[in-house]
């Protein structure tokens, strides 16, 4: 028996939001584990573009200093 998968819907197409911006970091932490990895699509629920994108910003929020790479 199979379970029937549920896609959560994308936050940034449900929101309306057109960029993500690495300077809003308490959107991007919503898409890291504890870890401070970056959740796959599965888990974070992002569509396929924000995704990228999103992976994109906590990279670029991580060189700026505004997210750690390892958590305190």
């Amino acid at each position: 028996m199979q379970k029937k998968k549920t896609t959560k819907p994308c936050y940034y197409c449900a929101n309306n939001l057109k960029d993500v911006d690495y300077k809003s970091t308490q959107v991007l932490r919503r898409f890291i584990s504890s870890y401070m990895k970056i959740a796959p699509r599965r888990r974070s629920g992002l569509c396929a573009l924000h995704q990228r994108k999103a992976a994109r910003a906590i990279k670029q929020a991580r060189i700026a200093g505004l997210m750690a790479f390892v958590p305190k």
